[in-house]
């Protein structure tokens, strides 16, 4: 195997052939991005920009950096969480494409914030991130870098807060595109992506049987909407628990039972939080739980279940399977807590399918020639993936699925742009 020739800190680099595969297999199912990166590598409308991506290091993310690195990206990659790479996916992007990638599944938290820094000392002029911790580090402790970086996009619903957050407070120095608020992202990725990869994450920790079981979602935003769907179709009694009055009417309306986190304690068997929120099952909860209740989190950091709290309470514990922790608690009842409270599609499971991130990613790569193209710089502030942008990927995935669509005729939309016209 020839030595890479950029730098680099992955598991093993001899993984890089299982990698490769893995990567193919799953450009079977993004052929968005297949079309846009053919197109990139033609036109080469990214030439010489530097991009640093914190991001999950998956199959998809793969064909996603291929595909920056073929319109002429020079393109550093790390993760944005310590239990979502794929090494052997890593190692490819490593030695047979010679893209720098610093992650390592398993890292600890020292590890993984020394890779985010290893990715910002690319000296970024376009910033992709999942999370926003690549974008906060940065404004934290590499503000020397700034003035560099022409914008950036974040990935999902908790960067995005984040990053709402920093805007409001003044403190954002530079313009974000938020990917995840794109329709093409959030009304498929987060619902159907989530939905199937969260369910398929808990069962391959547990091989739990859903039918019968009540499982309790905690938050009923897109993502806690597909986790609904999912383990509603497998036979569960689905609770829900909101905070936001017409998200919790909207779950009552589709047919789900929703009650406060206190009420669904009692009751529920398995636990699954998907709010962006910190501590939102905590001491008060466990300690009504039933014995065997199942704790899993499939929002984007491990705050949202009280992990300490749940330590605390614990007069002992012990792993039974590769992903699941038995905390014994006091009185004898056993909670059990799923990949230390992380992201469980990509802890126990692949995350989501590459189909689903195809126009996710789409858009990203459109997103970044967007902002490389332009003659003047995006204020700062958090901004809308353009329209034309969302609807190219939408057109494109159809294209890709061999679905037509009606077109609007002349007369409809005349009607539809004026006001003159009643009954």
């Amino acid at each position: 195997m020839t030595k890479p020739v950029v730098d680099y800190d992955v598991k093993d680099l001899s993984l890089a052939p299982d990698g490769l595969l893995r990567i193919e297999w799953a450009a079977r199912e993004m052929p968005v991005i297949a079309l846009i990166r053919q197109r990139f590598h033609e036109e080469k409308p990214l030439a010489g920009l530097r991009v640093s991506a914190c991001l999950h290091v998956t199959t998809e993310t793969a064909n996603l950096a291929l595909a920056l690195a073929d319109g002429g990206a020079h393109v550093t990659l790390c993760a944005s969480n310590p239990l979502s790479t794929q090494d052997d996916v890593a190692a490819a992007l490593v030695s047979q494409y010679n893209i720098p990638v610093f992650a390592v599944r398993g890292e600890d938290n020292q590890t993984y914030y020394r890779h985010i820094h290893a990715a910002l000392a690319h000296r970024p002029q376009v910033t992709l991130d999942d999370g926003a911790d690549l974008v906060s580090t940065l404004h934290k402790e590499r503000r020397e870098l700034l003035p560099d970086v022409l914008a950036g996009t974040e990935e999902t619903t908790t960067g995005v807060i984040r990053l709402r957050s920093m805007a409001r407070e003044g403190a954002l120095a530079y313009p974000i595109i938020a990917v995840n608020d794109a329709d093409t992202k959030h009304l498929f990725d987060n619902r159907y992506g989530t939905g199937q990869s969260t369910i398929d994450g808990i069962t391959r920790a547990t091989n739990v049987l859903w039918a019968g079981k009540t499982v309790v979602v905690a938050g009923y935003g897109w993502c806690g909407r597909g986790v609904a769907m999912r383990a509603r179709g497998l036979g569960a009694q689905v609770v829900v628990t909101e905070v936001e009055a017409v998200r919790a009417l909207e779950a009552a309306m589709d047919g789900l039972r929703v009650m406060p986190m206190a009420e669904a304690a009692r009751i529920g068997d398995i636990f699954i939080t998907v709010t962006g929120d910190v501590n939102v099952i905590s001491t008060e909860h466990f300690e009504l739980m039933k014995d065997g209740a199942i704790l899993a989190n499939s929002g984007h950091f491990n705050v949202e279940l009280n992990i300490a709290a749940l330590e605390d309470m614990a007069e002992g514990k012990r792993q039974l399977r590769s992903h699941v922790v038995e905390y014994r608690l006091m009185d004898g009842r056993r909670l059990f807590l799923l990949a230390e409270g992380r992201l469980i599609n990509l802890a126990a499971a692949e995350g989501h399918p590459a189909s689903v991130m195809d126009m996710s990613f789409a858009d990203q790569a459109l997103c970044v020639e967007y902002i490389a193209r332009r003659t003047e710089r995006l204020p700062v502030a958090v901004h809308t993936v353009p329209a034309d942008i969302d609807a190219e990927v939408a057109r494109l995935k159809l294209r890709s699925m061999h679905i037509s669509i009606d077109e609007l005729t002349a007369e409809q939309r005349k009607y539809l742009e004026s006001w003159e016209s009643g009954t």
